[in-house]
């Protein structure tokens, strides 16, 4: 049914369409005449609707309605009511059929008081009324409503609720969607909520757009959880929780988005970017200068044109996207990306490091004070390299397409790959392929740890994302490098691989990093390293030039940050499955789930080897009783 102004109501035949594909378990979203929309999900036991036009609450609140997964959005004509009228009639006696009872929630405008700032610089807090029928009210659903509204806070203004009993909840000055009569025969229960406008300036009309974005995520958990407490009491339908009746179906600006999001991710690899390529000849310089010049390190050319990829960013559509979650999640990855983008414009000058420090922070007082014990705690002759036999490149690259045959056989659709590059220092993992350098070596008894920190971890989040609908998750949310490393790093200890000399290391780049924001100079930091924490002359030097590439990149103070916030969450309780489903931040865990729980994501299919053994396993009981960073190395030997 295309959008056609030219129809005055909507026609029986319109209806008939609705409930046709309704009856038959189909997902409906349709355009009606005057701007309207019906879109319902699958067979739900509500529907959330907001009429507009003169007589009824304005396009503004419409918005509030739209990424639910039942929603009605129609004009509030007085002309237009009868096909109306028709339309909610039989999708309620259609889907309560199916489901046994069904809830309505409408919500219109208040009264259109002031909504200019006040004294204080603030707005009005937010307000609702609820609006209940007198007879047979469905109480314990309204309760849970008001409980829910209770909880929204707007600029940290804290909701104002009241609850009003009338005879049939109705805007003002508009027919009820149904008769009491009409709704007590299709065992529908009404209820009315008032929303207090202060998301549009009532002076010009104009809204305030991040007050109306929150306003719209905030009260799209109370729906659900008034729809959950419904579903619960007064149907034979069991949703697992609130977020299960979120929406499952999206429309195409969803991919759209995702997508091109995901393309301009793909376009450059910004680690890869401010990495040296000149890493061996500028310690060797640096060396023979006797550590007293600072070193000059060279770069990849930029693959892109910053100022246009920039007009691309901002092109891609989000305001289209009506799910508030995905809505959100898109926008915080379009500001990350604003800011790589800019941290690539700015490399090599002085203004890159704070590029950086909005991007990955800098150092918080509990960090250091934690990385600065486990130096003092550990010897600095503790050695992350155990001694023993070496494997260079092409052996260790052996050894990662041996791990890749492993997850092979768990999935056959995937193609990961390992190369030996003459540009890369050390080993990277660039949009799922393992780069390796030509001159890279490495202990064989750090084999193990560093395979399930590349490949069990990096590798492994990117394959599993692979199998997800949202490209982004491969390329990363927003935020996701601290949880990354955290994951890479417990997979280290859990394969009993990390030992005393790696811990210190990944102190040692958080003292590096807060020297760096503190205005220390490359040389400065070198010596505080060597000098003061004993670190070996190549080993200082690899942690400062990690920690200097590019001007100042303060991403290495996330391994440690990463690792000690990991610890936190799985001793909270947190679920580790949780966190291979692709390349997420901490605060995405919850998004995750709610996802699932829509049955938009699937559990992640690919899992690290290492769990398959009894020793880690072990290890990571000891990590959810409550152990701390320098716990993981307790008893190793110096």
């Amino acid at each position: 049914m295309k959008n056609n102004n030219s129809i005055e109501t909507i026609t029986s035949y319109q209806v008939a369409k609705v409930i046709e594909r309704l009856s038959e378990g189909k997902r409906i979203r349709r355009s009606l005449p005057r701007s309207g929309r019906v879109h319902i999900d699958r067979t739900l036991p509500f529907i959330v609707v907001c009429r507009t036009g003169p007589q009824g609450s304005d396009t503004h609140t419409a918005r509030l309605v739209r990424g639910e997964a039942s929603y009605l959005v129609a004009a509030g004509d007085t002309d237009f009511y009868p096909g109306l009228n028709n339309l909610v009639s039989h999708v309620v006696a259609t889907l309560s059929n199916e489901c046994a009872s069904f809830l309505v929630i409408e919500i219109w405008a208040g009264s259109q008081t002031s909504t200019q700032p006040m004294a204080d610089g603030g707005i009005e807090p937010p307000a609702f009324c609820i609006h209940v029928p007198k007879n047979d009210p469905p109480t314990r659903t309204v309760e849970t409503l008001e409980r829910s509204l209770q909880r929204i806070k707007i600029l940290r203004r804290g909701a104002n609720v009241c609850v009003e009993t009338v005879e049939q909840p109705a805007p003002p000055g508009l027919k009820p969607l149904l008769s009491a009569k009409e709704a007590r025969l299709r065992n529908c229960f009404m209820v009315g909520l008032e929303i207090q406008p202060i998301y549009w300036d009532t002076e010009t009309g104009q809204p305030y757009p991040l007050v109306l974005r929150s306003l719209h995520r905030s009260l799209s958990v109370a729906f659900k959880r008034a729809a959950f407490e419904f579903a619960r009491l007064r149907t034979p339908r069991r949703p697992a929780n609130y977020q299960a009746l979120g929406r499952r179906a999206f429309v195409k600006a969803v991919w759209q988005v995702d997508q091109q999001l995901a393309r301009i991710s793909q376009s450059f690899d910004y680690l890869l970017l401010v990495t040296p390529i000149n890493a061996d000849a500028a310690w060797k310089r640096f060396h023979q200068n006797k550590h007293d010049k600072n070193p000059v390190f060279y770069y990849r050319p930029l693959p892109i044109d910053p100022s246009l990829v920039k007009r691309r960013l901002y092109q891609v559509p989000i305001e289209r996207i009506e799910d508030p979650t995905l809505a959100s999640v898109f926008r915080e990855k379009r500001c990350e990306l604003d800011r790589m983008i800019n941290l690539l414009t700015e490399r090599g000058k002085p203004s890159f490091v704070y590029s950086s420090q909005q991007l990955f922070g800098g150092v918080r007082d509990e960090l250091l004070t934690l990385a600065r014990r486990i130096l003092a705690k550990v010897s600095p002759r503790a050695r992350e390299d155990k001694g023993g036999p070496m494997l260079d490149a092409r052996a260790f690259a052996q050894r990662v397409r041996a791990e890749f045959d492993y997850y092979r056989n768990q999935r056959c659709d995937i193609d990961p790959k390992v190369s030996v590059r003459d540009d890369v220092s050390g080993v990277l993992v660039s949009q799922g392929q393992l780069l390796v350098g030509s001159g890279f070596k490495v202990a064989a008894s750090r084999v193990e740890g560093l395979l399930q920190h590349e490949v069990g971890t990096h590798v492994l989040t990117y394959l599993n994302a692979q199998a997800q609908p949202f490209q982004l998750l491969c390329y990363g949310l927003a935020g996701y490098e601290p949880l990354q490393e955290g994951l890479a790093v417990l997979a280290e200890y859990l394969v009993g691989d990390l030992g005393r000399g790696r811990l210190r290391l990944l102190a040692g780049r958080v003292v590096a990093v807060h020297a760096l924001v503190s205005g220390a100079a490359f040389v400065e930091a070198f010596r505080l390293l060597h000098k003061e924490h004993g670190f070996k002359l190549q080993t200082a030097f690899n942690i400062t030039m990690r920690v200097y590439r590019g001007g100042g990149l303060t991403k290495d103070a996330v391994y440690l940050q990463g690792l000690a916030s990991l610890l936190d969450y799985l001793q909270d309780g947190g679920d580790l499955n949780l966190l291979w489903v692709g390349k997420i931040a901490a605060d995405h865990t919850s998004i995750m789930r709610e996802l699932m729980s829509r049955e938009v994501l699937i559990p992640a299919p690919l899992h690290p080897r290492y769990l398959e053994f009894e020793s880690a396993q072990a290890r990571l009981a000891k990590v959810k009783s409550g152990a701390t960073p320098l716990d993981l190395i307790e008893g190793k030997r110096k």
